[in-house]
């Protein structure tokens, strides 16, 4: 299997230096126990962090030199369909400070690749050509899917941890540079408005949303024994 895992500009969040983000770490993880060949990819003008992946079990590194202004979702497609990779792993949410969760759905989108969200673990499937994805869901729920590949998968905190790192494998990593053609992201249609309160939703029980139980403009003898039987059904007593 070749799997490429997708490495962002991620900041820490107290000092602001260049770091590894987590998140991605732990998708280094998912792919290693997979075997096979695995690579990272980044696209931007900062290093620094991205190389801490070498020394969490990355064979190799590639990076994509753009400005800070580039879109990188133009970048990153060229060149991964140029690699034909068979699982593209990424974070759910970089940590760079403005950072959205939404390029690994443009990138998916952009390969014509399917997208699973909020992986936990990761197993080869019993065709050659699918993989078994557990996925966290909300109240602790996990649930198992299989998908065929290539595919993209984002990777969950609920994962497990990252591989320790070897500062010794780290040196020996391999970095491949690329100069890639830069998509100015002003470019993209924005449409600005002005934030407008919306108002909220109020939950009502079944009973009172029901049509049945809907009444408009009753007479004030109508209405007050209208209230005294809902309360009455819903074990709200009368006294004296």
């Amino acid at each position: 299997m070749k799997s490429v895992v997708l490495l962002s500009d991620a900041r820490h969040p107290v000092s602001g230096r260049a770091v590894l983000s987590r998140l991605e770490a732990q998708a280094i993880g998912l792919g290693t126990a997979l075997g096979g060949t695995l690579t990272g990819l980044h696209a931007g003008d900062c290093e620094d962090g991205v190389q801490e992946s070498l020394g969490h079990g990355l064979s190799a590194l590639d990076i994509l030199s753009l400005p800070p202004e580039a879109d990188p979702v133009s970048a990153l497609t060229d060149f991964l369909k140029a690699q034909k990779a068979d699982l593209i792993l990424a974070g759910r949410r970089g940590e760079g400070g403005f950072d959205s969760g939404l390029l690994p759905y443009a990138l998916a989108e952009a390969l014509g690749l399917p997208i699973l969200a909020d992986a936990v673990a990761l197993t080869p499937g019993e065709a050659t050509d699918t993989l078994v994805v557990d996925q966290a869901l909300a109240k602790g729920a996990r649930r198992r899917v299989t998908v065929r590949l290539p595919a993209l998968v984002t990777v969950h905190p609920l994962a497990p941890a990252p591989l320790p790192f070897a500062f010794g494998a780290m040196r020996r990593g391999t970095i491949r540079r690329h100069v890639a053609e830069a998509a100015d992201a002003s470019t993209d249609p924005v449409e600005e408005r002005p934030y407008r309160a919306r108002p909220k939703l109020m939950r009502t029980s079944s009973a009172t949303a029901s049509a049945e139980n809907l009444h408009v403009g009753p007479e004030p003898e109508e209405a007050a024994r209208l209230i005294l039987d809902y309360l009455e059904s819903n074990g709200i007593r009368r006294y004296g």
